[in-house]
Parts: structure tokens; C-alpha cells; sequence
């Protein structure tokens, strides 16, 4: 059964997702890639904290398409997420980021970074742009305009849907869904 969740996210609603997971979001998240984790990361390096409040949020990792007229944005199918991986432990330890949405495996510093501080990971279906785009109700620029499709963007989103790729606890959906089907 799906779980339907509500953002921002407290650390008690993260740590009670379970790898494996269907979720449908409901809220604000924030969209970014990695010029603009690079300069968050910067920012937290230079002054501590963040040019935008990161603490309970989700950052989708997407470069969505330009909107059609009457839409929110055009497609908008997740990144690989390793690109993020050198910038996302400091983020989870320093910033209060509770998710990510992404697609692909992510490396042990930052699943430990997840376990530490109660952050999860979610994936979104590549290939289905198109289809996630119709979650999102409404985009506002937030943070780095210059980036263009790298900049973080303020989503409204209803029913966004999601599977949850690493748990709180450090389950991996991208190691443990594969022994299911490999021979002994």
C-alpha cells in the first residue's frame, strides 16, 4: 500500500519509510543538480548555513524541459544521482535536508550521512518525465537563476510519485532488489 506524505519532512516521517516503498509527496521540494550543490556546499563552507532553508526539504534532482503553455514545467525525469554525491553528505549533516529524489545507487558516504541524520532517498522512475510533470502543479524560481535548468526551483507538487531507494537504516533498494533474481 502507498504511503502518502506531506513536506516539509520531520525526521520522524523519514525514519518511518521503509525501503521498497511507494510514496506519493505532497508539498514543496526543491529541484538542483550540481552547480547549484556545489554552491550550496560553498555557502555552507563560507558562512555556515545556506541561501535558502534546506531543513525538512527534499531536492529533486532534475533539468526539466521548458514549459508548455498552461503548464508548470515541461518534462521532468530525475538525474543520476552520484553527480550529487560529493556535495549531498555535507548537506544531510550540516543543512536539515530530510530527502532526495534522484535515480540511480548512492555511495556509503552518503548513505551514512542518511543514517546519521535521518534523510531519505527516493527514487523517480526514468523515462517517465512526462508523467511526473503532471505532479507538479506549479514552479517558482528559487536560488542561482543563471544556472538555467540547474538552478533550484520551488515545485508544488500533488501526489508526486516515488519509491523509496534507501531507507534511514541504510536498506538499498539498488543492492538488495537484485538478489531477488540472482541465481545462487
Amino acid at each position: 500500500m502507498a504511503k502518502k506524505i506531506q513536506t516539509p519532512l520531520t525526521e520522524e516521517v523519514a525514519r518511518s519509510l521503509k525501503m521498497g516503498e511507494e510514496v506519493y509527496i505532497t508539498g514543496v521540494i526543491l529541484t538542483g543538480r550540481d552547480a547549484a550543490h556545489k554552491r550550496l556546499v560553498e555557502a555552507l563552507d563560507k558562512d555556515g548555513k545556506t541561501p535558502i532553508d534546506l531543513e525538512g526539504q527534499i531536492i529533486y534532482y532534475v533539468g526539466p524541459s521548458p514549459a508548455k503553455p498552461g503548464k508548470a514545467v515541461g518534462s521532468a525525469g530525475p538525474t543520476t544521482s552520484y553527480r550529487m554525491d560529493a556535495y549531498a553528505p555535507q548537506l544531510i549533516r550540516k543543512s536539515g535536508l530530510k530527502g532526495m529524489i534522484g535515480k540511480g545507487p548512492r555511495n556509503q558516504g552518503v548513505k551514512d550521512a542518511m543514517k546519521e541524520k535521518g534523510c531519505v532517498y527516493f527514487a523517480a522512475t526514468g523515462g517517465a518525465a512526462a508523467l511526473i510533470a503532471r505532479a507538479i502543479k506549479k514552479s517558482t524560481p528559487a536560488l542561482y537563476e543563471e544556472l538555467g535548468p540547474e538552478a533550484v526551483n520551488k515545485y508544488e507538487v500533488v501526489d508526486f510519485p516515488v519509491v523509496v531507494a534507501t531507507d534511514c537504516a541504510g536498506n538499498d533498494l539498488y543492492e538488495e532488489g537484485p538478489k531477488k533474481y540472482r541465481k545462487v
